[in-house]
Order: C-alpha cells, then structure tokens, then sequence
C-alpha cells in the first residue's frame, strides 16, 4: 500500500477534511498488524474506537449508578427548646462569671476607700451642740449648692440644658 497516501490522509483528518469513507481507509490501515514505525503513534487514535466499541457494560453498571445516585436516609434529631437554647444560656453564663470577676476584682482593689457602714442602728451623733450640727450642715449644703451653680453656668451654651431650662420655667409659670 501506499504510505504517501496514508501520510496525507491522516494531515488531512487533523484539518478535519476527510471524509467517511477516507477515515474508514484510515481504520482499516491502522487495524492491520504490520504498520511502519513513523506512523505507529498514529494507531491508537484510528484503534481506540473500534477497541471502544467491543467494551460493553457490566450486568451490575444499574445497581452501582443507583446506589450512587440515591441519597442516604437521615435521621432527623428531636430538638426540644432546652437543647435551643444551650448556646445562649452558656453566653448568658460566660457574661455573668465576667461580671462577677470584674466586681470582685474591683473590690479587692478598692477595698481601704469602700468602708461603708450599711448598719444604720451603729450610728452616732458626732456633735452634741445642735447649733454647731446645724452649722456644718449649712456649711456642707452651701458648698454643693455652689458647685451645682457652678457646672449649671459652665453647662449654660449646651443647648439642651437652655431648652430643658426653658420647659422648666414654662411649668412654673403656669
């Protein structure tokens, strides 16, 4: 046989020019057991479609699709509004240890400045004059009243303080 022909057929097959009957020249050629070395990695290409042809599936090939394609049964998990809420209980928990932690740590560390006496039956009068009670007192009201006057007039551009001023006296005048 001719290979110049076979050459040129197959340049002509990988520009997709052939035709059927000129591809089945081309099988044909390639099924043959003595074919020439430079055109021997050609062979498979023109084989494989006959070899594929005699391949044929398996009696199990429906069984084996079917087992892959149907889906597992799933179980599904009873959830009672307990089990829901676990997680949020645990961060309500988390929060509450913080809180606690951070209070007593705070009053470890203020403990000298926090010695309030909570038992008012254990109270003593500190003055015996009444006159000189009286007195402290007034002294000690004067001095918040100062201080209260004091922020109220550096407080006095914040315009919400003049409006809430203004409902006040709007009430008072009524």
């Amino acid at each position: 046989m001719d290979y110049k022909y076979i050459e040129q057929l197959i340049e002509r097959y990988w520009q997709c020019e052939t035709s059927i009957l000129e591809e089945q020249i081309l099988r044909s050629f390639f099924s043959q057991e003595e074919i020439p070395a430079h055109l021997l990695p050609y062979r498979d290409v023109f084989v494989y479609q006959q070899a594929q042809q005699e391949v044929k599936l398996g009696a199990d090939f429906d069984e084996k699709v079917l087992a892959a394609i149907e889906a597992p049964v799933v179980k599904a998990r009873h959830l009672t509004l307990a089990s829901r809420f676990i997680p949020l209980m645990r961060a309500a928990a988390m929060v509450a240890l913080v809180i606690t932690l951070g209070n007593v740590a705070q009053r470890s560390f203020f403990a000298d400045d926090d010695k309030l006496d909570y038992n008012y039956e254990s109270y003593k009068d500190t003055y015996k004059d009444p006159q000189m009670a009286y007195e402290k007192l007034s002294s000690a009201l004067m001095k918040v009243s100062e201080g209260i006057n004091k922020s109220k007039s550096q407080l006095s551009s914040d315009s919400i303080l003049d409006a809430k001023s203004e409902g006040d006296s709007a009430v008072v005048t009524e």
